[in-house]
């Protein structure tokens, strides 16, 4: 599949950048919500760079996500994760795509709050349903009733997820829009 074309910079990019100052725009969501996908364009749009934790956390490990999980255990990926959000945090301003479960972790909750600006990408359980199942590299999802497990994972999570500092839908309209609909209330909330 081809890439999308480049996303224009923002004509206000500089302004959003010197109201965040030192933060980070963090989107946080449920697997499927859109965070890598938007957050690069969101990115783009606002001349910030973009950093996926589940990328770094690859990286540093040297491992895949299912890797990590499979040999680790997911209490040692959270670890880890916490780890890397936290070194995210401090190079600021950019966007970060967080994991599914990195927000549910209130020390990662408080630094995010402290060094950034939180949203959460909402979406429903047939949307996230259907991008989940386009990717293979989704260990909590590695079971005979996925939907099941998304419908449990979003109950869980849900309350959580939205302590975000604010919240925008993820539906099933072009990434695009969802940037562009972001862009809107960060230039009302900022």
């Amino acid at each position: 599949m081809p890439s999308p074309p480049p996303i224009a910079l923002h004509p206000e990019a500089d302004a959003f950048r010197a109201r965040l100052g030192s933060r980070s725009v963090v989107l946080v969501g449920m697997p499927g919500s859109g965070k890598s996908s938007i957050g690069r364009r969101l990115g783009q749009r606002l001349g910030l760079e973009f950093s996926d934790a589940d990328a770094e956390i690859e990286r540093a490990a040297n491992m895949t996500i299912p890797e990590l999980f499979q040999t680790k255990g997911e209490a040692e990926f959270r670890k880890g994760e916490q780890k890397v959000i936290a070194r995210l945090l401090e190079n600021g301003p950019q966007v970060i795509a967080t994991g599914g479960g990195a927000f549910m972790n209130a020390d990662t909750r408080a630094r995010i709050k402290d060094r950034g600006l939180s949203i959460w990408l909402k979406a429903d359980v047939e949307t996230l349903l259907k991008r989940v199942k386009r990717k293979a590299n989704r260990p909590l999802l590695q079971n005979a009733d996925p939907e099941g497990t998304l419908r449990d994972l979003l109950a869980a999570r849900e309350a959580t997820y939205a302590e975000a500092d604010l919240c925008i839908m993820s539906c099933e309209v072009p990434h695009e829009e969802v940037v562009e609909a972001i862009v809107n209330l960060l230039d009302t909330s900022l």
